[in-house]
């Protein structure tokens, strides 16, 4: 199974005019693998933190809508299979340059924070990221605070999220 969704992402997808489609389909999968797995570590995977993922996949690689839902159902079936986060991770590390991996520690910290507070293990997961993505600890708390800026810009006040 898959191998199928493999092979219909790298069918499917465009290449960046500097990748070859493979590795494209391969980067896509390896980001949204991490920000499934960002979702799932308080235990749950609903609704409202798949629309984020959506949203924040179809804004970087500017995907539509139909792509980016067959993306995260393999993503999900992926962090199912694989044994962590190294093989996302070095995929990402190798194909982002620094500012990217920088953005991709942002995306997950809106995923972390979709529900409206941080888990221990969200927490956990983004410090063992940023340390795999070689994004500094400062780099990282600069993206968190950025987040929660915007969320709480859109919530009316610092109040409504927990972190």
């Amino acid at each position: 199974m898959v191998d199928f969704i493999r092979d219909f992402l790298f069918r499917r997808q465009g290449a960046a005019p500097e990748g070859k489609p493979h590795e494209q389909a391969e980067l896509r999968l390896a980001a949204a693998a991490l920000l499934v797995e960002a979702a799932k570590l308080d235990g749950s995977f609903d609704g409202m933190e798949r629309v984020h993922i959506a949203t924040l996949l179809k804004d970087r690689f500017g995907m539509d809508g139909a792509d980016v839902a067959e993306l995260i159902a393999a993503a999900d079936e992926e962090t199912e299979l694989a044994g962590g986060l190294y093989g996302f991770t070095k995929e990402v590390r190798v194909n982002f340059d620094h500012e990217e991996r920088i953005s991709m520690i942002e995306m997950l910290w809106e995923v972390a924070y979709a529900d409206g507070s941080l888990h221990d293990f969200e927490s956990n997961m983004l410090r063992r990221v940023a340390g795999l993505l070689y994004v500094t600890d400062r780099e990282s708390g600069d993206a968190r605070k950025r987040v929660l800026d915007r969320l709480s810009g859109q919530a009316g006040g610092a109040g409504d999220i927990e972190g």
